[in-house]
């Protein structure tokens, strides 16, 4: 699998990955996961359901 490059939802601050149907034209690309983001369970939107790390991302 790819590493993916994740973004930010201007509107709730909510972490996606790149291909997250979810995805709106105001997110923010993020070169780095937010510091209260320390494990794959953080991350509440289904897109990051094909990962099994944070490692992956």
């Amino acid at each position: 699998m790819q590493k993916r490059m994740p973004y930010m939802s201007a509107d709730d601050f909510s972490v996606h990955d790149d291909d997250c149907e979810k995805q709106e034209s105001d997110w923010m690309p993020l070169s780095d996961l937010p510091d209260e983001v320390t494990s794959i369970d953080d991350l509440d939107c289904e897109c990051w359901a094909d990962y099994e790390s944070l490692s992956e991302i």
